[in-house]
């Protein structure tokens, strides 16, 4: 099925016919999902909270609270780098795109003004937000597939005659997986080599997980010669440049999602550092190649034994050696 500008589909084993009617019924909540949270639909919840919460505070739907809540949380863990409100630096670099230029200095603050989770305020007792500044406007684009993911693959699990095993995705870019598949204890997942993007850098096995990947090898653009990517730094307003690809293994696909885009953000030893506060977190973290074609990833919290690498394509940096070497350089 097609909903947040992707398609997305459930892989299972062989099976009793009965589990695909399952399949198609998981399926259809994400289509529920999007209907409340798409800030591109005039009449959806988001909508309306964009529109009010300035005026006074919104009482929300359960999960449309905690989403909010989880995204303040990984907000605060990450400094910034993950920002669910910026909805405003979103639509200017959008309409900038569109006349084929690149924003002033000045737009750019002006939408900082108007831009980021700060500017919320959250009751739990009564599951109410509020915006203390006019103008703020939350996107959930870079959660909302992971928590749609999340919530279907839950649904799934509670039909009758679901499957006992499964591999739910959006867009390929985000995943969950339950359950064995053909005699491994997880799903094979091939792990795109961001430079040359027909060939893989690998394969991990994922089981029990989530996953997601951000990137700007896909979706980028030039101006005068500069490339620009489509992942902004919440902080500054500007396009991060200096990292290829991450990818993030976690409990949830909201979290995977969310915590893809604030490593993407931060870069690799930052993102190596932010990890400590997400035991259950793992990464692959992909900045680009001083020299040649082959890649250096970053690896943190994942067992070797779960991933087969391309060794013509890859040079392995232990998480922990990364660590232990910025900190040595750092004392020079």
């Amino acid at each position: 099925t097609r909903a947040m500008a992707c398609d997305f589909s459930v892989i299972m084993n062989p099976g009793p016919t009965e589990q695909i009617e399952a399949a198609g019924k998981a399926l259809e909540a994400i289509h529920a999902s999007e209907a409340w949270m798409s800030i591109y639909r005039e009449n959806s919840e988001f909508s309306q909270l964009n529109r009010k919460a300035a005026d006074a505070p919104q009482t929300l739907r359960g999960d449309m609270f905690e989403l909010i809540h989880t995204a303040q949380k990984i907000h605060l863990t990450t400094d910034g780098a993950f920002d669910m409100a910026t909805g405003a630096l979103t639509r200017l670099w959008r309409a900038c795109r569109q006349e084929q230029r690149i924003p002033a200095q000045t737009e750019i603050e002006a939408a900082l003004a108007i831009s980021g989770m700060q500017h919320l305020t959250l009751n739990p007792q009564e599951n109410s937000v509020a915006f203390r500044t006019p103008g703020i406007l939350l996107d959930p684009g870079a959660i909302g597939k992971g928590y749609a993911l999340d919530d279907a693959a839950l649904q799934l699990q509670q039909i009758e005659h679901s499957p006992q095993s499964f591999l739910l995705h959006g867009g390929h870019s985000s995943l969950k997986a339950f359950g064995p598949h053909n005699g491994h204890p997880g799903w094979p997942i091939g792990i795109g080599n961001p430079l040359f993007t027909e060939q893989r850098l690998g394969t991990l096995l994922l089981c029990d997980r989530a996953m997601a990947t951000s990137g700007s090898n896909i979706q980028f653009y030039r101006h005068e010669g500069r490339r620009y990517g489509h992942i902004l730094d919440p902080r500054t307003g500007w396009p991060v440049d200096g990292m290829l690809s991450v990818t993030v293994l976690a409990p949830s696909a909201a979290v995977a999602d969310a915590l893809s885009t604030a490593f993407f953000v931060m870069g690799v030893e930052k993102a190596c550092l932010c990890c400590k506060n997400w035991p259950e977190v793992g990464a692959i973290l992909i900045p680009f190649p001083d020299k040649g074609r082959k890649v250096c990833p970053t690896v943190i919290g994942i067992p070797e034994d779960h991933i087969v690498w391309d060794e013509d394509q890859v040079v392995l940096q232990d998480g922990l050696s990364f660590l232990k070497q910025a900190s040595s350089d750092a004392t020079l």
